[in-house]
């Protein structure tokens, strides 16, 4: 059955009587087309001015089973780390990694790992060799995943060019749980879950039981519309600050740029433009997504095969097209 947006339901019954059956679909109907006929995606879910638009699910989980979400675990991560600059456990973004959890930095490291500060870990500009990519595996086998990305060489100083990697948010979840006193799940629950009222299951921890930061978690479709629109409303939900407003407006500041894709960086999310409009990206493996628009009141999740690569050139690249050439076309003249 077509999904038809509010604009389409004031049209009176004599006006659709004199239209043609293919003109009555709305113009979401092409963003689903256009979806279902990428062969990794699974399902998409639009909301624009705080009203689904369209639900579609073309292939795998149920709309509201979780699932995995990869790399958007970062976007997650980084908005824990606005709770905790909001509460004072964290005093500023420019803290050192050696005065707010010492502890976590394993003998004999480089003395400039101590200098690492809470902004170079967020936006990924800490300067360690990464610990994605090619050296994801080895990473992720070693006995203490903390330690081994805090004892990897310097390739660039911190705060200089962006080396996306998941140990520099797996070391910044480790920094949230030091100064909570809480596992990274639980402030997720509390913190995020919670207020939003969405589902967020345990997932993969490290040796030393440490909920990994910056992948792995998983949330439904409904669950990521929900996070997208706490960005879109400046951190409200509900009639509750849950991030603060200046939190959220620095997030979706660029501060680096992503020698990948090209798109700008914020605090945890990619940053672009198009036809004018200014768009905020969670980002995770395999094409799962989170697209934030704010001017346009939409917000867009979409779920893919999480076991398939979605490169900039490929499936990523396809999923851009279609935000960029025909879904915010469309969200234009619905809001028009």
């Amino acid at each position: 059955m077509p999904v038809f947006s509010r604009r389409h339901f004031i049209v009176s019954a004599a006006a659709c009587a004199a239209v043609p059956a293919r003109a009555q679909q709305t113009s979401w109907d092409a963003v689903a087309s256009q979806a279902s006929g990428y062969d990794q995606c699974h399902a998409i879910l639009i909301h624009q001015d705080g009203q689904e638009v369209l639900s579609r699910v073309f292939k795998g989980p149920a709309l509201g089973r979780s699932v995995p979400v990869k790399s958007v675990s970062k976007t997650i991560v980084a908005a824990l780390t606005g709770a905790a600059l909001d509460r004072g456990e964290i005093p500023t973004l420019s803290a050192r990694l050696g005065d707010l959890a010492p502890g976590l930095i394993p003998e004999g490291s480089d003395p400039r790992v101590a200098d690492i500060t809470v902004e170079n870990l967020v936006t990924m500009q800490a300067g360690l060799e990464r610990t994605s990519g090619a050296n994801y595996g080895e990473w992720v086998s070693s006995g203490n995943w903390v330690a081994n990305a805090l004892s990897r060489p310097f390739v660039a100083d911190p705060g200089g060019r962006m080396l996306y990697s998941t140990g520099s948010f797996h070391i910044l979840g480790a920094v949230l749980s030091e100064v909570s006193g809480q596992s990274l799940l639980s402030l997720a629950r509390q913190r995020l879950g919670a207020p939003l009222d969405i589902d967020i299951p345990p997932w993969t921890r490290d040796p030393q039981g440490r909920y990994l930061g910056g992948n792995e978690m998983a949330l439904s479709l409904p669950a990521m519309i929900r996070f997208g629109e706490l960005y879109r409303l400046g951190g409200v939900e509900d009639a509750a600050q849950v991030l603060s407003r200046d939190w959220v407006d620095a997030s979706l500041e660029p501060r680096t740029r992503s020698p990948f894709s090209g798109l700008q960086y914020g605090y945890g999310w990619f940053l672009g433009r198009a036809g004018g409009n200014r768009y905020a990206l969670a980002r995770g493996y395999g094409g799962q997504i989170i697209c934030v628009v704010p001017d346009l009141a939409l917000t867009v999740a979409i779920t893919s095969d999480p076991l398939r690569p979605a490169r900039s050139g490929g499936y990523f690249g396809d999923l851009m097209a279609l935000i960029e050439d025909t879904l915010l076309p469309v969200a234009r003249r619905e809001l028009g």
